[in-house]
C-alpha cells in the first residue's frame, strides 16, 4: 500500500518550472534610514573625496605629478612622511605592548594608576603634548636647558616621533591589553612545563599569537601619523610632511590644485594601509579556542620584572610631566621662568575672548555627538542585519571618515562647497560656504565632526551585533513587532555599551579635532583647537595651556554625564519587563 501511494511521486514527468525566489523587500522605515545614512556619508565623505580627486586629475593637475616625482624637494617630503609614519608605528606599538605586558604579565604594584596614566592622551588635544614638549625639552626648555644645561633642538623628526608616539600609543595599548588578557594561559604553562624560559615563551608562543594584534595597531598608528597636521605645524620645523605641505598650499599659496595633488599622493599609503589594517583586524585567528581558559597566568615575580617595570614608569613619568606642564602652565605666568600663580589665562579662556570659542566648540560637539553615535549604530545594524550585496559598500562608506586623512577631507570640503562651484550666490548655501545663517561655517564643522567620529561607533556596534544572536530579534518580529520597534526595544538596549563608546568617543574626537576643520573655521566661528594652534604658533603658551586644560575638563565632565545618562551596560534582564521576569 505504501509503495502504491508513493509510486506516482517516483514516476517521471514533466519537470515543474523552478520557483523564483521572491526578493525580500525592506521595510519602509528601514529604507528611509538607509536613504538618510547614504545621504550623510555622501555629503560628508563621498562628495568631498570626489572633489579632491576631480581637482587632482584635472588637466591643470596632471603636469604637477611629473614635477612632484622629479623634484628633490617633493620627494624629500614624501620620504619624510613615510619615515615619520614608520617610526611612530614602531615606537607607539612597542610602547603600547610595554604597558599591556606590565598590566597582564608582571607582579608589580600600581597597575591601576599606570592604566589611568596610559589613557590620559585620549582625552586631550592632539597638540597639547607638542606644546608642553617645547616648554620642557626645547632649546630653552625647563628640563633640557634649565636642569641639564643643554640647548637641544626638539623641532624636527625626533620631536615629532616622540610627541606622536606618546599621543597615539593608547590605541595600541588598549588593543594589546585585550588580546593579552584573552590568551589561554594553558599554552604558556605547557611551554614552561617543557622547559622553555620566559623569554623563549614570549618569543615563540605569545608574540606569534599576538601577530594580528601587533600589526593592526602599527598600521593604524602609521596612518594617523602621516595624516596628522597639528603636530607638524607646531613641532615640525624644517621637517615638512605631505599633510602640512597641502595645508600650506591652500592657506599660504592659495593653490588648491597643488593641494589636491598632495592629498592624492597622501591618500595612496593611507587608504592602502587602512585596508591592510582592516584585513588584520577582521582575521579570525582561532588558535586558542578552549572555551573558558583552562590555566592561570603565572606573573613574572623575579628580578626581570623590575627593568621592564622601570621602562613603563619612565614613560608614565614623561606623560605625567607633560600633562602636569599643561596644567601648571595654565595657572603660572611663564612656567619655568616666572612661576607666579595667576588665573589670567584661564579667565581669558573662560570669561574673556576665548569664551566664544569654548561655547561654539561645545555646541558643535554636542550637536555632532548624538548624530554620529546614532548613525554609527544604524549603519552597523543595516550592514549586519538587513543588507546583503550593498552591506560592504555602506560599511566602507561609513568608515571613510577615519580612512581618509583629516587634511584631505578638510580640503575636500573647501573644494566641494566653495561658493564658485554653485550656480547661485553665496546666500544659497550659507551654512556650508561661510555665510551668516548659522554663524559662519557651523554646518560644515558639525558635518565634519560627525563624519570623523562616526566610524568608531560603527565598528563598535558591528562587533556588538555579531555577539547578539539574530533569533533574539527574530522572536520579536515573529510576535508582530516591526523592525524599527524591535531595534528600539530589543537590539538597542543590548547595544548600550556600544552606544556609550560611540557617544564618548564622538564627543572627545569632536572636541579635539583640528586637521579637518582648521580650513572650515571662519571669523564667525571660533573653535578651541584652532585657538590653541594659533596661540602655540605665536608663543603664547600660557593661553594654549589654558585652552587645553579647559578642553580636557569639559571632555571628562562629558564622559561622566554620558555614562550617567546612557548607563554602563545592559543585559537581557533589562530588556524584559518586571512582569516578565521569573519569580524566585
Amino acid at each position: 500500500m505504501t509503495a502504491l501511494i508513493h509510486e506516482p511521486e517516483l514516476a517521471p514527468g514533466p519537470a515543474a518550472p523552478p520557483r523564483r525566489r521572491r526578493r525580500r523587500r525592506l521595510d519602509l522605515g528601514i529604507r528611509l534610514l538607509l536613504v538618510a545614512c547614504v545621504g550623510l556619508v555622501a555629503v560628508g565623505s563621498v562628495v568631498p573625496l570626489v572633489a579632491v580627486l576631480a581637482a587632482a586629475f584635472g588637466p591643470e593637475a596632471l603636469p604637477r605629478y611629473a614635477r612632484f616625482f622629479s623634484s628633490p624637494v617633493d620627494l624629500t617630503i614624501l620620504r619624510n612622511t613615510l619615515v615619520l609614519g614608520g617610526l611612530v608605528g614602531l615606537c607607539g606599538t612597542a610602547l603600547g605592548f610595554l604597558f599591556a605586558f606590565v598590566q597582564t604579565r608582571l607582579a608589580v604594584p600600581g597597575k591601576r594608576i599606570l592604566h589611568v596614566v596610559a589613557l590620559v592622551p585620549i582625552v586631550s588635544p592632539p597638540f597639547a603634548v607638542a606644546t608642553a614638549t617645547v616648554v620642557l625639552y626645547g632649546r630653552r626648555g625647563v628640563i633640557s636647558n634649565g636642569l641639564l644645561g643643554l640647548e637641544y633642538d626638539i623641532y624636527g623628526l625626533d620631536g615629532l616621533v616622540f610627541v606622536l608616539s606618546l599621543s597615539l600609543f593608547p590605541v595600541a595599548y588598549l588593543g594589546l591589553l585585550g588580546m593579552l588578557r584573552g590568551l589561554d594561559p594553558a599554552l604558556e604553562e605547557a611551554a614552561m612545563n617543557l622547559g622553555a624560559s620566559r623569554w623563549r615563551t614570549l618569543r615563540t608562543v605569545i608574540l606569534p599569537l599576538l601577530a594580528p594584534g601587533l600589526v593592526a595597531p602599527f598600521l593604524l598608528l602609521f596612518v594617523e601619523a602621516i595624516a596628522d597636521l597639528a603636530n607638524p605645524l607646531v613641532l615640525g620645523g624644517d621637517y615638512t610632511v605631505l599633510a602640512s605641505r597641502a595645508y600650506l598650499a591652500v592657506t599660504g599659496e592659495y593653490d588648491t590644485t597643488s593641494a589636491a595633488v598632495y592629498c592624492v599622493i597622501l591618500l595612496v599609503p593611507s587608504l592602502g594601509l587602512y585596508v591592510a589594517q582592516r584585513y588584520w583586524l577582521n582575521r579570525k585567528v582561532r588558535t586558542t579556542i578552549t572555551g573558558r581558559p583552562s590555566g592561570s597566568v603565572h606573573l613574572i615575580d623575579n628580578w626581570v620584572r623590575w627593568p621592564i617595570f622601570g621602562l613603563a614608569l619612565l614613560a608614565a613619568a614623561l606623560i605625567v610631566s607633560i600633562y602636569g606642564t599643561v596644567l601648571l602652565g595654565s595657572v603660572t605666568r611663564v612656567f619655568g621662568v616666572d612661576n607666579t600663580l595667576t588665573l589670567e589665562y584661564l579667565r581669558e579662556v573662560v570669561a574673556g575672548v576665548g569664551r566664544e570659542a569654548v561655547l561654539d566648540t561645545v555646541m558643535f560637539a554636542a550637536l555632532a555627538t548624538p548624530i554620529a553615535a546614532v548613525f554609527g549604530l544604524v549603519i552597523a545594524w543595516l550592514v549586519v542585519r538587513h543588507l546583503r550585496r550593498a552591506a560592504g559598500l555602506l560599511d566602507l562608506a561609513g568608515t571613510l571618515g577615519v580612512a581618509v586623512p583629516g587634511t584631505v577631507l578638510g580640503i575636500g570640503f573647501v573644494l566641494a562647497y566653495r561658493p564658485e562651484r554653485w550656480l547661485g550666490p553665496v546666500e544659497v548655501f550659507p551654512s556650508l560656504v561661510g555665510g551668516s545663517a548659522i554663524a559662519g561655517g557651523a554646518a560644515a564643522i558639525v558635518v565634519a565632526y560627525v563624519i570623523r567620529s562616526l566610524p568608531a561607533g560603527q565598528r563598535t556596534a558591528v562587533a556588538a551585533l555579531t555577539q547578539i544572536h539574530p533569533q533574539i530579534e527574530q522572536a520579536s518580529t515573529d510576535l508582530g513587532a516591526g523592525p524599527l520597534h524591535t531595534f528600539r526595544r530589543v537590539t538597542l538596549p543590548l547595544m548600550r555599551p556600544a552606544l556609550l563608546t560611540g557617544l564618548s568617543y564622538s564627543f572627545a574626537r569632536s572636541m579635539t579635532s583640528i586637521s579637518t576643520i582648521v580650513l572650515l573655521v571662519t571669523p564667525e566661528t571660533k573653535i578651541i583647537t584652532s585657538q590653541v594652534l594659533s596661540a602655540a604658533s605665536t608663543g603664547r603658551y600660557g593661553v594654549a595651556f589654558a585652552y587645553c586644560t579647559v578642553l580636557t575638563a569639559i571632555v571628562l565632565a562629558a564622559f561622566a554625564l554620558i555614562r550617567l545618562i546612557v548607563g554602563a551596560g545592559a543585559n537581557l534582564n533589562r530588556v524584559a519587563t518586571d512582569n516578565e521576569r521569573p519569580k524566585r
